[in-house]
């Protein structure tokens, strides 16, 4: 059989330098081989001479494409042809990444194995001795991901049994204490993204290092709210199985609860004054102008990467999402139609030390207050006073109490006045139509529209009661809308005017500006309506980060909820985000993972993601008596679609050739000691 070789310098690296790599093959062939100029002459068993004769197309393959042969691939490519398992170039030809001017590319079979099964699968668990690629191989593939925008992020994590919660009173900051247990995983990095590259990519978090004991730390301090469909409640007392409210309005279940210890956190403020705090690594969903203009989903971010970023050309550069449509409270009955409640709330006297009154310059409203109102009568006094009268009172006979007085102290508002009223707790957390009603109440006596020469219509209310101005910002946002608040103070403000006589102000005013989404109708009240839509009102609630400011230390805890899209609501309606989407996550060394580390880790796993879970199950650095967590998940994850299972042994180390002897005789040793129940 003969081989034709073209050009000189092709014959050199095939057959390597003083015929080395030739020599290499006739050692491992019966078959012998000549050279002479560019042909390549094969003698013996036929059989024999065809693999032979494969071998070097198949080497000549490599080498058009680019690779340099080395007595470690051709004995590898050896290797791959007397086994007849695959070809050279399906193996050694499958480059993952370029870096250094080299390839980056599987060396056995078993490594592209393990190759393809990272690309098919969504978690993928590699198990083998020291030495198999496991971890390098892992992290290029994470890098050529994000090099092809298939991952906005890579996380490279291990369970580093001395760098867990356990530091103790090592000298130096946390990373210095850590960054010897990461040291492979830097490496690894550092080779493929080269030295410019690597520090940009991990100060802007698109590449993050740690111990697994701080990789879940997307936390809030445990005093943080967070919406439930019964109210907020602080993210501390949740428990797995508690439902909280989604982006969308909904409850969804919270599936993970995971203590993060003390850590820095951060207090972030929208520009409409909404605030919460959480730590560094806490992640939100934000968009920005150029995703708005290419209709891009929202992008996952952590907090400190916006930080010293809020800003683009002076104008605010990540926007939060609202909630979709309005939040979903568990609905209960009320003693009184919400929006006449509201109507009173503005403009009614609600002393109870007299019959309830009403003030109005809008019949309209009186006649809604009698629709609204069972048993009740508005009967004008003059002016825009009219007295709400109990049809069924009545001179002589028994005295029945008024039915609106009876309502007011059910719910706790006899007596108040305008800087004491307030929404009752059955009306703020009941159902979206109950809610509205009562804010349209509201908006319709101490509100109205503001129009604005080349600029929509929005609402202002105006109130001297700071509970009641926090109720209408409850109100707003559980509606999927934002308010903008300022105070008015009383001192100093100019003396109005009541009959011709100065009346000084006795109370700061709150001023709210109000945005509703498209098509939710602030008013009832037909010339407020008609203004607000003549002059295109609502349709637009925007929020944007504002501020990122430094808020101390606090103990922490972090979320998992089953919501698709991975986002719940937090203090004053923030939508916040709390899973690894679009990540590519590589937890290394996860032999020593307990069972519980293990189970967080896997179903923190988001949309979008992959993930790689590898290690060495003979070289385990748990406590006695400690399961692994990656021994047990393969009894409880097989046959699973989207998970596979790869197991490299002794062929697939790529290191000095003893290492592999070495690996093969303590798997020897191994089987020999289980099979006589040797201790």
């Amino acid at each position: 059989m003969k081989i034709l070789v073209p050009g000189d310098q092709s014959m050199v690296a095939l057959l390597g330098q003083r015929d080395e790599l030739l020599k290499l093959v006739e050692a491992a062939f019966d078959s012998v081989i000549v050279v002479r100029g560019n042909e390549i002459t094969i003698t013996g068993p036929q059989e024999e001479a065809e693999r032979v004769g494969v071998l070097f197309e198949e080497l000549l393959s490599l080498l058009e494409r680019g690779h340099d042969l080395t007595a470690s691939s051709v004995g590898r490519s050896i290797e791959l042809i007397k086994g007849n398992e695959a070809k050279p170039t399906e193996v050694l030809g499958d480059v993952l990444l370029t870096g250094r001017g080299r390839g980056i590319s599987p060396k056995t079979l078993g490594q592209k194995q393990y190759v393809d099964a990272m690309r098919r699968a969504t978690l993928t668990f590699a198990i083998g001795p020291a030495g198999t690629g496991k971890t390098y191989l892992a992290v290029a593939t994470a890098v050529r991901a994000l090099q092809d925008k298939m991952v906005s992020r890579i996380i490279l994590t291990r369970p580093a049994v001395e760098a867990g919660e356990r530091l103790g009173f090592l000298p130096g900051t946390l990373y210095e204490k850590i960054d010897p247990y990461m040291k492979p995983l830097y490496d690894a990095l550092f080779e493929m993204t080269g030295a410019d590259s690597l520090p940009r990519l991990m100060e802007r978090g698109t590449v993050e290092v740690a111990p697994l004991a701080y990789m879940r730390g997307r936390a809030q301090p445990y005093k943080s709210r967070v919406l439930t469909p019964t109210g907020f409640m602080s993210i501390g007392s949740l428990s797995v199985g508690d439902l909280v409210t989604g982006s969308n309005g909904l409850p969804t279940p919270v599936i993970g609860v995971y203590p993060q210890g003390r850590k820095e956190v951060f207090r972030l403020k929208a520009q409409d004054g909404a605030s919460t705090l959480c730590c560094g690594e806490h992640l939100w969903a934000v968009s920005t102008a150029a995703d708005r203009r290419c209709a891009k989903p929202p992008r996952v971010i952590e907090t400190r990467e916006m930080i010293d970023r809020l800003r683009a050309a002076h104008a605010h550069r990540f926007e939060l999402p609202l909630v979709s449509r309005p939040v979903e409270f568990e609905p209960s009955d009320v003693p009184v139609d919400p929006y006449a409640l509201g109507l009173l709330l503005g403009d009614g006297c609600l002393t109870t030390s007299t019959t309830p009154s009403f003030s109005t310059s809008d019949p309209e409203l009186a006649l809604a207050l009698e629709l609204n109102l069972e048993g009740i009568e508005p009967i004008h006094k003059g002016g825009y006073d009219y007295v709400l009268r109990n049809r069924a009172g009545g001179r002589g006979g028994v005295i029945a109490e008024n039915p609106v007085t009876s309502v007011l102290r059910e719910l706790g508002l006899a007596g108040t006045r305008s800087p004491t009223k307030f929404v009752p707790e059955s009306y703020l957390h009941n159902s979206p139509d109950v809610r509205l009603a009562i804010l349209q109440g509201l908006l319709d006596t101490d509100g109205g529209p503001v129009t604005q020469t080349k600029r929509s219509c929005r609402v202002q209310y105006v109130t001297t009661s700071p509970r009641l101005r926090d109720d209408v910002l409850f109100l707003v946002r559980s509606l999927g809308g934002i308010a903008y608040c300022r105070t008015r103070p009383s001192a100093g403000r100019t003396p109005g005017r009541a009959n011709g006589r100065p009346v000084g102000y006795r109370s700061d005013a709150y001023i709210l500006d109000i945005r509703l989404p498209e098509g939710m109708a602030p008013f009832r009240l037909t010339r407020k309506l008609w203004t607000y839509l003549a002059f295109g009102g609502g349709g637009c609630p925007i929020r944007f980060v504002d501020s990122i400011e430094p808020a101390g230390q606090h103990d922490t805890v972090c979320i998992q909820v089953a919501a698709a899209d991975s986002l719940y609501v937090t203090d004053d309606f923030l939508v916040t985000h709390n899973t690894l989407n679009d990540s590519f996550i590589i937890l290394d060394e996860a032999q020593n993972t307990t069972p519980e580390q293990m189970k967080m880790f896997l179903t923190r796993l988001g949309f979008g993601s992959k993930a790689v879970v590898n290690g060495d199950v003979t070289q385990i650095d748990l406590p006695n008596g400690q399961r692994s967590g990656l021994v047990i998940v393969q009894d409880i994850l097989s046959g699973i679609e989207g998970i596979e299972f790869c197991h490299l042994g002794a062929r697939d180390v790529v290191r000095h050739k003893i290492v592999q002897d070495i690996v093969e005789a303590y798997r020897v040793f191994g089987e020999k000691r289980a099979a006589g129940g040797d201790e």
